[in-house]
């Protein structure tokens, strides 16, 4: 009883990944193009990225801001100023308990989001009240807005300034394509630098090798 249970179990999971790697294969080039160069100017400008999400998202974007600060880093140029909000539970629990949970990321933003800066908001479903208005006020505020979506991109699709949407209506696909997206942002970025540094250009590298 129990083998065949397995088996059955083995094809629902060699089924996952297959649908996994169709969604995969239909990332959108151009929006996730649009979002690595903002990522590359934010750097060279020494803006700061803030990243956040609910639930597995909320996961996402602390391993998101983990790549961009440690394995986007090449050797003679500053690193990422990223943040991930969820990463700061009392902040975010303080404004959720005194406020509303709908507000706790417009809230955080609100008083750290310079013009310039970039604000990403990862949300399956997109329509996710506190990623929305986390974004609506990155805009408000003059940052770059990107979001990673699934479903039907919902009402952030129409809020970022970049949107990369994997349209499914699962949310563990979702969520794993919003994973594998992010380390493809990452690996692109750091591509570019290490190419940039090896032919001494200056396109997203502003500044000058640290000590160079």
């Amino acid at each position: 009883m129990h083998s065949l249970d397995v088996l059955d179990a083995s094809v629902t999971a060699i089924d996952y990944l297959a649908n996994l790697s169709s969604l995969l294969n239909r990332v959108p080039h151009e929006p996730l193009s649009q979002a690595i160069n903002i990522l590359l100017r934010a750097r060279s400008s020494s803006r700061r990225i803030y990243v956040f999400g609910n639930g597995g998202s909320a996961a996402t974007a602390s391993h998101f801001v983990c790549d961009l600060v440690k394995t986007a880093q090449v050797s003679g140029y500053a690193p990422f100023r990223a943040f991930a909000l969820t990463d700061s539970v009392p902040l975010m629990t303080a404004w959720a308990n005194d406020h509303a949970y709908a507000e706790t990321f417009s809230q955080m933003l609100d008083g750290m989001v310079d013009p310039d800066d970039v604000v990403i908001g990862i949300s399956a479903s997109g329509n996710s009240p506190n990623v929305v208005n986390g974004l609506t006020t990155a805009n408000r505020l003059g940052a770059h807005t990107i979001a990673l979506l699934g479903f039907d991109g919902g009402a952030c699709l129409r809020i970022a300034e970049v949107a990369v949407h994997v349209s499914c209506d699962h949310y563990g696909l979702a969520e794993d394509a919003h994973s594998a997206i992010g380390h493809a942002i990452t690996a692109a970025i750091k591509r570019v630098l290490e190419a940039d540094r090896s032919r001494g250009l200056t396109a997203f590298l502003d500044e000058a090798p640290v000590g160079g």
